[in-house]
């Protein structure tokens, strides 16, 4: 039986803050040892991805941040990365949705636990299976059971085999698909099992719970991110609109040597914030620390197979008295990973503009020598 975050009270992430204040960091390494790991596990990644362009890498270390980059912009360019150099960060948005909807609960804006119906406009009876309803929490851990996608269309699911890219298919569809498009087929939505019980991995979900968060605040969800989380962390680079500036100091993706489109801004809450290095150590600062009672909240977890959990869109690995808290997020030339280990006091961040066949898991297992080169007591990522 899965276990939900039943209430969503802030006792138990009180405990778990106790527990974590309990152990130890592990000792901090020198600036010359924390370059020596990361340098060698890039080192080996490049050897054999040669393929490789850009590569910015953030570490937070008990409290010292370290920023070190690779390649160049572009390939066979002649411009290195920088910690101010915004990639898309894709997935990991949706961790700043969790965060969002777990501050709204602290406010007592809205429950985590209530019925997503609750903050739709219209009937929707098709948004719940056998009398269990869609929870708000179920659109941030991929068990809402709404589709990958929407429109939900054979070219916007994962397993087209059509011509062209995702990101340029979307691109296109979004140039008429509106908001009322959007809850429109809402309403066309199956159900084929109660939500919170089957993984079906969402972008819907949480560009629904994106909206949800609008219609709750009164604000768009950039102005959301922004105002609640980028602006009280000073994460100056961290935006889904570009100003001219901030288009110039934006990579590209690549695939194999080969362009790829832009991801496109209708992701919203689902994918389209882009970041930084640097801002992104504070973001990884802020959910180590677990001070905020909203941090704490979305780090609360269901239990899941094994020793795997997953809170609001944070997933998580535990080995002992240790936790690792991560999520990545990969677009079409695109990778990115944000890995926060609370108990060590140990932060990493890593975003590449190359992504391909080879390359991705490869870049998994850059980032896991990364971890274990700063401590070897780390929890890797799976």
């Amino acid at each position: 039986m899965v276990k939900h975050f039943k209430g969503f009270g802030l006792a138990s992430a009180a405990a778990l803050m106790m527990a974590a204040g309990s152990h130890a960091a592990s000792a901090a390494a020198s600036p010359a040892a924390v370059k020596a790991a990361v340098d060698q596990a890039v080192q080996a990644f490049v050897a054999a991805n040669p393929q490789s362009v850009g590569i910015s890498i953030g570490v937070y270390e008990d409290g010292q941040i370290y920023t070190y980059n690779y390649g160049t912009t572009a390939p066979a360019g002649h411009i290195k990365p920088t910690g101010d150099t915004l990639y898309p960060i894709a997935s990991i948005t949706k961790t700043f949705t969790g965060a969002l909807l777990a501050q709204a609960q602290v406010e007592g804006r809205l429950r985590l636990d209530d019925d997503v119906r609750k903050y739709l406009d219209g009937d929707y009876p098709n948004l719940a299976f056998e009398g269990h309803p869609i929870h708000l929490y179920d659109l941030v851990d991929h068990r809402s059971g709404l589709p990958f996608f929407m429109p939900d269309r054979a070219e916007t699911r994962p397993d087209f085999k059509g011509a062209g890219t995702f990101s340029g298919r979307v691109t296109e569809i979004e140039k008429t698909y509106t908001r009322q498009d959007f809850f429109d087929d809402l309403h066309k939505v199956k159900l084929t099992s109660p939500p919170g019980q089957t993984f079906q991995y969402s972008n819907a979900a949480a560009m629904l719970a994106g909206y949800i968060l609008e219609k709750v605040y009164g604000q768009s969800y950039e102005t959301l991110v922004k105002t609640r989380i980028a602006g009280p962390l000073g994460m100056t680079h961290t935006t889904i609109t570009l100003t001219p500036q901030e288009a110039t100091q934006t990579v590209h993706g690549y695939d194999s040597g080969r362009l790829m489109p832009d991801p496109p801004d209708a992701f919203q809450a689902a994918g389209a914030l882009k970041s930084s290095t640097r801002d992104m150590l504070k973001y990884v600062a802020w959910q180590i620390a677990e001070t905020d009672p909203a941090v704490r909240l979305s780090h609360q977890s269901y239990t899941g197979p094994g020793n795997y959990q997953a809170g609001l869109n944070w997933q998580m690995l535990t080995a002992g008295d240790k936790r690792v808290l991560w999520q990545s997020g990969n677009f079409e030339g695109f990778n990115s990973f944000c890995v926060a280990e609370p108990e060590l006091k140990l932060g990493v961040v890593v975003l590449f503009n190359e992504a391909d066949d080879t390359s991705n898991p490869a870049h998994n297992v850059m980032v896991n020598a990364i971890l274990k080169g700063l401590a070897p007591d780390a929890v890797a990522l799976p």
